[in-house]
């Protein structure tokens, strides 16, 4: 038996509470990795896990083992670190969470310098808006914008997004411009953004003599994808509230006009988040770097984009 490759497996499969899944991330055959946990438990002589037809789970011993085993494949992991960080070439696979939207207009525009910089890193980039499982879904970072929920993440603060109200100039022919935010509630169509989690459409909100105030209008059309939110007030079916750097083009060329500049919601701040008890890779320290330097530039835009 390996038992350092028995030891990864069995951490993973903990982790995911699947030997599908585990095999998958692991990249290997499923009768290779039950092999190994198998293995496992009959060196130990103890059972690690518990089988059902819906779910894998540890035992209390496989719980206990689970904790001191990570510590010491991060330990090993620290060593071979070490001495690649000295070579200066960070290598291996990075799995990278990312909102649909800031995929599209901020990262992706980003990585040819990040992948010029360390050309022996692959990504696997996983766009949604929804929130994933970083621990099953064997995840190294997300990036998110907003307020953190999760307090067993590790987050790093990498820029602020202006939050820009918006409609299309044939919308705005067709209903008015209006010249307040309480205007909205004079017959204006609002497109909301719908949360991916609870479905709850997130507030029309606006800032005035330094207060934030929220407008409770119901909404006529909500969207759970900020792509496709976009896209439909582009249609002009009617008023978002959007990013200043997913709708900065289709202000630039006119499609999109900006409206009630004057009361602008705060900024929105974006993060990078990776679990606490992820071992932070040399591949995943070089990214995160990368990302503090050029992320809080490119959320706000290039000067004249979505003005102030």
């Amino acid at each position: 038996m390996d038992r350092l490759m028995a030891m990864r497996a069995f951490t993973r499969v903990a982790e995911t509470g699947s030997f599908t899944r585990a095999a998958d991330s692991l990249n290997m055959p499923i009768a290779t990795l039950s092999k190994l946990v198998k293995s496992l438990e009959a060196h130990l002589e103890v059972r690690l896990l518990h089988r059902t037809t819906r779910r894998v789970v540890t035992t209390p011993e496989g719980e206990a083992y689970y904790e001191k085993a990570l510590r010491v494949l991060i330990d090993i992991e620290d060593i071979d670190a070490s001495f690649r960080a000295t070579s200066g070439t960070p290598k291996g696979h990075l799995r990278i969470d990312v909102g649909g939207s800031t995929a599209r207009d901020v990262l992706i525009p980003l990585l040819p310098d990040f992948m010029q910089r360390y050309p022996d890193i692959r990504i696997d980039l996983g766009v949604a808006d929804r929130p994933v499982d970083m621990i099953s879904g064997n995840v190294d970072c997300v990036i998110r914008g907003g307020p953190l929920a999760d307090s067993s993440l590790i987050a790093r603060h990498i820029g602020d997004a202006e939050m820009v109200t918006c409609a299309s100039p044939g919308y705005l022919k067709a209903y008015g411009v209006p010249a307040y935010p309480d205007e909205l509630r004079n017959g204006h169509r609002l497109i909301s953004y719908l949360s991916p989690v609870t479905g709850r459409p997130f507030p029309f909100r606006f800032r005035e003599n330094g207060q934030t105030r929220e407008i409770g209008v119901p909404h006529y059309l909500g969207v759970n994808e900020s792509n496709a939110h976009l896209a439909a007030s582009v249609a002009g079916l009617g008023i978002i509230q959007t990013f200043c750097y997913s709708v900065k083009p289709h202000v630039n060329d006119g499609t999109m006009t900006e409206i009630l500049k004057a009361w602008r919601p705060a900024a929105y701040p974006f993060h990078v988040v990776y679990p606490q008890n992820r071992h932070l890779t040399h591949r995943l320290r070089v990214f995160i770097a990368w990302l503090a330097e050029v992320f809080p530039a490119a959320l706000k835009g290039k000067p004249g984009e979505c003005p102030a």
